[in-house]
């Protein structure tokens, strides 16, 4: 089992802290619970939260020291200062292999201990000024929903946190176990950690159309930017706008990541060849879906399938 510690104080933000647990410490009928959650404090005891109820947290730091994952569901006030023994119970979870998370404004906190210096990082948007100025030696991404580098991660706002734990079960476990999840607790599967925090929204009657689905349906087969424009019947200038505007992503982004997505299904799932993967999901040759895989999910097809392929 996954240990994941979420490291809480006063005054701690409520909904961070349960995408948190919704995704990593509730049972579920039907999924298996890889994880194990459990929630720590620097003074265990009441801990005031931002509903205005004190909630009671009887670990302290030393928590973290069995921790496969530390996570830091914000931190409030984001000026508030990172106390000595956190900063080194941190610095020590991190030094002996456990990957640091934070939600939202809880970057504040990870940025103290100097290990996000040299890397990029997000959060909240309305925050990312405020990062970049007191923390300049981080390269603040202010317009994408999370970043992993691994051994640390990012989010953006307290929505964005969900995606990011979800990601990251993807990468643990797969991404068919992420998708029941997800199923379960009614969110989409899977949302870009490049892809905008915040879109406007679309003008009156401006619409996809039914494209996403459409697109869906013939993976197979080499869909263009300009066959998808064709579908509607509008300009690629406009089909663009309209995904920049819906999706914050571009049609040729949201077409790869779709079909990387399918790979990743059919690797898990079927003992189909690399090759045969590749041309149900319209990559043309087993070298470059190799290549975009490798691009997308950061190993290739074949590790892949070895470490997440469901039996039967």
């Amino acid at each position: 089992m996954h240990r994941v510690v979420a490291l809480v104080r006063p005054v701690q933000p409520t909904f961070e802290l349960g995408c948190a647990v919704e995704v990593f410490g509730t049972l579920r009928d039907g999924i298996p619970q890889h994880y194990e959650f459990e929630v720590c404090t620097e003074t265990p005891g009441p801990v005031p939260t931002t509903a205005g109820y004190a909630m009671s947290v009887p670990r302290g730091l030393s928590a973290l020291a069995a921790a496969d994952t530390v996570l830091i569901p914000g931190w409030s006030p984001v000026e508030a200062p990172l106390p000595p023994r956190v900063r080194r119970a941190l610095l020590r979870a991190h030094a002996r292999g456990a990957r640091l998370v934070t939600i939202c404004s809880g970057v504040f906190a990870l940025a103290r201990t100097g290990l996000l210096d040299g890397r990029s990082a997000t959060t909240h948007w309305a925050r990312a000024e405020q990062l970049a100025r007191e923390f300049p030696g981080i390269r603040v991404e202010p317009d994408v929903l999370y970043i992993d580098h691994g051994d640390v991660a990012t989010s953006a706002g307290a929505g964005a946190g969900i995606d990011l734990c979800l990601h990251l079960v993807r990468r643990d476990h797969g991404a068919a176990h992420a998708a029941l999840l997800a199923r379960h607790m009614v969110l989409p599967p899977h949302r870009e950690g490049g892809q905008a925090q915040y879109a406007p929204a679309p003008p009156p009657g401006d619409a996809l159309d039914g494209l996403l689905e459409w697109i869906t349906a013939r993976l197979d087969t080499p869909v263009s930017v300009g066959d998808m424009a064709a579908h509607l019947n509008v300009s690629s200038r406009t089909l663009a706008r309209r995904f920049a505007e819906q999706l914050g992503t571009s049609p040729g982004a949201w077409l790869l990541a779709r079909r990387v997505a399918e790979a990743r299904r059919l690797l898990e799932q079927t003992d189909l060849s690399v090759d045969a993967i590749a041309g149900r999901v319209g990559l043309a040759s087993a070298v470059n879906l190799r290549r975009r895989f490798r691009d997308q999910v950061g190993t290739t097809p074949g590790a892949y399938r070895r470490a997440f392929r469901i039996p039967g």
